[in-house]
């Protein structure tokens, strides 16, 4: 994972607990950041996983409660203006568990994301904002079946 914040072309980056991060591969080396971290384990649901997301991001009034509302709301963040965004998931094997529908939903959802504010498209004075997702599991098992699962998305 070196250089993981700045360098990484992965769109969603997957390691078990066990693994040691170094917070200089995940954290930017100035300015402003938005970390949020939310919990898999509490997000069994679509309706639990919006509402985390919601919560964590301080989505605004308007946000609709859907998927293409959490894209939209991903793809812009006004709100919460920064210079690099983390999303931590812990008990990423536990994220969405009653539909792997919605959890490639959401896993192609967040890869947009990365890809959306990686783009310098719109901010000319600029190479794009990091905006980067760690999925955490308990066991390197459980990383290798969601890694193959991400690796699905093409």
């Amino acid at each position: 994972m070196n250089n993981w914040w700045s360098g990484s072309t992965d769109q969603l980056a997957v390691c078990s607990r066990s693994a040691l991060v170094e917070l200089a591969a995940v954290l930017p080396a100035t300015g402003r950041f938005v970390v949020a971290r939310l919990d898999g384990a509490r997000m069994a649901d679509a309706d639990h996983a919006l509402y985390e997301f919601s919560d964590a991001l301080l989505f605004p009034g308007y946000f609709g409660w859907n998927w293409n509302a959490l894209h939209d709301c991903l793809s812009d963040l006004h709100w919460l203006p920064a210079d690099g965004y983390l999303i931590v998931v812990e008990n990423a094997r536990e994220l969405l568990s009653s539909s792997a529908e919605d959890r490639h939903t959401l896993f192609r959802i967040l890869s947009e994301a990365v890809r959306h504010w990686a783009s310098p498209l719109g901010r000319p004075d600029s190479n794009g904002i990091p905006f980067k997702v760690l999925l955490l599991c308990d066991r390197d098992e459980q990383a290798a079946l969601l890694r193959q699962e991400i690796a699905g998305l093409g």
